[in-house]
């Protein structure tokens, strides 16, 4: 079940009554689901559930569901499974023929691509890079995705990560979207290659990236803007 991004007004009438009704809720941090709760005033007993207990919690989970009582999965914040471990449990529960509903809602990187100005007809969601193995490596894989790109960030890796783009990418068109939904929210539009030389920006909050695609080449021609591209193909141009 999707939870808010930010603003706890952001959540369905349908997953208020869902988390009301079911008899449990397993949230990925008990502490930031229970201020979502108290919000609306929910009694519903809370449970956690995240990579360190995943494999205990999940049995017994599975075992009360079999049992006949529901539960609701929702994580930190946007949806379950989205650069979290709780897919975990949707794929255990359905190991077991549990059924699984999905009550949807708000997720950074959709919301990203929607205020980012890329295409967003196709787009391909890679979530954390890695920290340290196969970074460099996963960026070399990822230069010649010519889908727009989205990445979630730490605010303390974030120069890193757009030299490191810059680097593997070369210029290119970029979006970052910061604390969406919330009181500060910011939204910083322009290229690699700028952003990557800046110095001293203090980053803080979540941080979505949104980078335009790689431009092909046609006959040898520099590469286009992928917004022009994509506004090429939708008219039918060659």
């Amino acid at each position: 079940m999707s939870a808010p991004i930010g603003n706890l007004s952001d959540i369905t009438y349908r997953a208020v009554e869902t988390l009301r009704a079911v008899h449990l809720i397993a949230a990925e941090d008990t502490r930031r689901s229970r201020i979502l709760l108290n919000h609306y005033q929910i009694q519903t007993p809370l449970s956690s559930f995240h990579s360190y207990n995943q494999v205990k919690k999940g049995k017994g989970f599975v075992e009360m569901m079999k049992e006949g009582k529901s539960l609701a999965l929702v994580s930190d914040a946007g949806t379950p499974g989205v650069s979290d471990p709780l897919f975990h449990l949707v794929r255990l529960a359905l190991e077991n023929g549990i059924p699984v509903q999905p009550v949807p809602g708000p997720t950074a990187a959709v919301a990203a691509l929607t205020v980012s100005g890329l295409p967003m007809d196709r787009f391909v969601f890679e979530g954390f890079l890695p920290v340290k193995k196969r970074r460099m490596t996963r960026l070399k894989e990822l230069a010649e995705e010519k889908r727009t790109l989205v990445l979630y960030e730490s605010p303390r890796r974030m120069e890193r990560t757009l030299r490191d783009l810059h680097g593997a990418f070369g210029d290119r068109p970029v979006a970052i979207a910061r604390e969406l939904t919330k009181t500060h929210e910011e939204v910083i539009r322009g290229n690699l290659a700028t952003l990557a030389a800046e110095q001293g920006r203090q980053w803080r909050g979540e941080i979505t990236l949104v980078v335009g695609g790689c431009p092909r080449r046609r006959n040898g021609d520099l590469p286009e803007d992928p917004a022009v591209e994509a506004g090429d193909e939708e008219r039918g141009l060659e």
